[in-house]
């Protein structure tokens, strides 16, 4: 039997996060959560996501604090990242790009749907 793929979402919205798992877990993902760049980073050290999906805007430690740290650490910038964000800015999009992001999605302008395809195809 297959593994299942981990997809971990570092996230502080706790509604959009249960709208996630629901969708990644119907698809036959193991799904992680963090709901701070702190865990965040815990969990990918300690469960070796296959994908993870982050915000930006998360408390203690920013998306881009994240994204730096696992650029930085060795076996951690191999992981495939996508942004999930409400920052819509050309600099912050290229910001997280240049910190190894793969995708950068806008969440008002992405749906879910997509949002699965996408890490069905990177994995």
């Amino acid at each position: 039997m297959e593994e299942r793929k981990k997809v971990l979402m570092i996230e502080d919205d706790s509604f959009l996060r249960k709208l996630y798992r629901d969708k990644f877990e119907k698809e036959g993902f193991d799904f992680l959560e963090a709901t701070n760049g702190v865990e965040g980073i815990n969990k990918i050290v300690s469960e070796s996501p296959d994908v993870i999906i982050i915000d930006l805007l998360l408390p203690m430690k920013s998306g881009f604090d994240v994204l730096n740290e696992m650029k930085e650490r060795e076996g951690l910038e191999s992981i495939p990242v996508l942004v999930l964000s409400n920052l819509a800015q050309d600099t912050d999009i290229q910001e997280a790009k240049d910190l190894g992001a793969k995708e950068y999605f806008i969440k008002s302008e992405i749906k879910f749907s997509d949002v699965v395809e996408k890490v069905k195809e990177i994995i």
